[in-house]
């Protein structure tokens, strides 16, 4: 079969891309994220896409320069599922180490749920190393409309940048 080379770009997600990204989650995961790009315009997070030529985003994820003081935390990654295990993640953490960088910041860390380990692995192929533990939460709307709260035993990774 032959194989096709895509070209990606990373920039910042907008608010007129959400209709595009609902395989990233529910509606009310959307609606956080666009509370999370009112507070890109801040400077307290950047909000990334990355997307082939059409412009749509196939792969989102946050920076928080408020969690973990004199680091950059990862967090909300996403990629398309049909395209996922293709590098799109590597291209999309790699800008967001970028930006990480750019702020004067030298580490990045982020949190990986600990049954998670097709996430955990890329993040050890890219350089992180466990620090810790730590129980994450959130909230979820279920198929059915009913929202829970989610919680995950996770382990947190940390990288020294460049």
């Amino acid at each position: 079969m032959p194989s096709v080379v895509v070209p990606l770009s990373v920039r910042d997600l907008l608010i007129a891309d959400l209709p595009d990204c609902g395989w990233a989650g529910s509606d009310i995961h959307l609606r956080d994220v666009a509370r999370q790009l009112r507070r890109a315009r801040t400077g307290e997070v950047d909000y990334l896409a990355a997307c082939p030529p059409s412009g749509v985003p196939v792969a989102v994820g946050g920076v928080d320069y408020t969690k973990a003081p004199g680091a950059g935390t990862l967090w909300q990654l996403s990629v398309h599922p049909a395209l996922q295990s293709c590098g799109i993640g590597t291209v999309l953490i790699q800008a967001a180490e970028q930006r990480i960088v750019a702020r004067g910041l030298h580490l990045a860390e982020l949190s990986v749920e600990d049954d998670n380990t097709r996430a955990r692995l890329l993040y050890e192929r890219l350089g992180y190393a466990a620090v810790g533990a730590a129980r994450e939460t959130w909230v979820e709307e279920r198929a059915d409309g009913t929202i829970a709260v989610h919680e995950a035993d996770c382990t947190v990774m940390r990288k020294e940048l460049p």
